[in-house]
């Protein structure tokens, strides 16, 4: 494979990781527009959502089995269209059928886009020989960041959810066709020692450290996502305009970490990093829990999002480093905990906030973040700045 084909592939799979930041954010900053269209109670509303995320699991498990047979590339290529059609599905629909349907294949399609996103970027950075995971992260990062942006523009246009959708639809849908004419994957040691088709096992006790630290992340995302608003306002008496701020804030911050944290995982090795990152996530949650007024708690979430951003990336990262030869299906396996995470983090902190206290509810993501810190070696030896020498060996810098 050519430098240029590598370099390329880079561009194209960072395109994709921001076409499914678009589409994620328009879909979860619109779910108040999307329970008023279709008249969804709000009992019935957390069945809903949380009918995503398990289709989405069930979808990366089986994308491990799928990609015994085609490519990574292959599925992306067909997976990140039917998750923009079916999008736009969510916002033409009339009746309640309609919509779940909609997110019902908004779901399956996206346990396959992130699966095999992530299977390629882990490649990719095989072939690289040097941490490059992180700026995919960070496309993301932006993506999210422009679709809360357009959702925000529709609903403060009183725009339909329909009308809000289509434009991105139409620009980002044959944005992501063209783009997937150039991905590109490094190849499996699996298969230049035994051939393709060679099996190697991913014992899931070796797997599950780096799965609990998928959980640990994504419970600590979801809670900013899901609470951060209600938190400032609610507990620490902000207006209600304040109260939106600190979800972006924590998008800019995450975006900004995650285009830096390459160089970090370079200089210092990606241990070093994940655990720099639990540190300082477990520390915003502390000052959000003991915030004294709002200006403290946006520094505490502040804080939350430069730490949390580099965890899930060099999550991915590492379980290809510890199993070189079977990155495929070790990170299908891990991303099922990505939704696992993201069920458990806002129930837990909504029945402990009720239960007991908002500020109280804090102190558990917290505690999750910083036992991270248990499971650190498991990102690498300490010296590392991207995985073993038998892969740097072969590894070719592409610039």
């Amino acid at each position: 494979m050519t430098d240029a084909r590598l370099r390329h592939g880079r561009v194209s799979l960072a395109l994709s990781f921001l076409v499914q930041g678009v589409a994620f954010a328009l879909l979860v900053t619109r779910i108040p527009a999307i329970q008023d269209r279709y008249g969804i109670s709000d009992g019935l509303l957390p069945v809903f959502l949380a009918a995503v995320p398990v289709l989405a699991g069930v979808a990366s498990v089986a994308t491990e089995k799928v990609v015994a047979r085609v490519r990574p590339g292959v599925v992306l290529r067909w997976a990140q269209p039917v998750v923009l059609l079916a999008l736009l599905g969510v916002g033409a629909g009339s009746r309640v059928w309609q919509v779940a349907v909609a997110l019902g294949v908004f779901g399956l399609a996206v346990g396959a886009l992130d699966a095999s996103m992530n299977m390629m970027g882990v490649s990719l950075q095989r072939a690289y020989g040097r941490s490059i995971m992180l700026g995919f992260h960070a496309a993301y990062s932006l993506g999210g960041i422009v679709g809360a942006s357009t959702a925000w523009a529709g609903a403060h246009w009183d725009l339909s959810l329909l009308v809000s959708y289509l434009p991105a639809v139409l620009l980002l849908l044959p944005a992501a066709l063209v783009g997937s004419r150039w991905y590109a994957e490094g190849k499996d040691p699996a298969e230049a020692s035994s051939g393709p088709g060679a099996e190697v096992a991913v014992p899931f006790t070796l797997l599950l450290p780096l799965c609990l630290v998928m959980a640990f992340a994504y419970i600590g995302d979801s809670t900013v996502s899901n609470w951060s608003a209600k938190y400032l306002q609610d507990v620490l008496g902000s207006s209600e305009q304040l109260a939106t701020v600190p979800y972006n804030v924590y998008m800019v911050t995450t975006l900004l970490g995650r285009a830096v944290g390459d160089l970090g995982v370079r200089r210092f090795g990606a241990v070093a990093v994940v655990r720099g990152g639990s540190v300082l996530a477990a520390a915003g949650f502390a000052v959000v829990a003991v915030a004294p007024g709002a200006w403290w708690g946006m520094l505490g979430f502040t804080m939350l999002g430069f730490g949390l951003c580099v965890i899930v990336p060099q999550t991915f990262a590492a379980a290809g480093r510890m199993f070189p030869g079977a990155s495929d299906v070790a990170v299908a396996r891990l991303n099922v905990f990505n939704y696992v995470g993201f069920l458990v983090g806002s129930p837990l902190v909504g029945a402990l906030g009720d239960a007991w206290s908002y500020r109280g509810a804090m102190v558990v993501p917290m505690v999750l973040v910083l036992a991270t810190l248990v499971y650190a070696r498991s990102f690498g030896s300490e010296s590392a700045r991207y995985g073993g020498g038998h892969e740097r060996a072969r590894a070719a810098d592409v610039g």
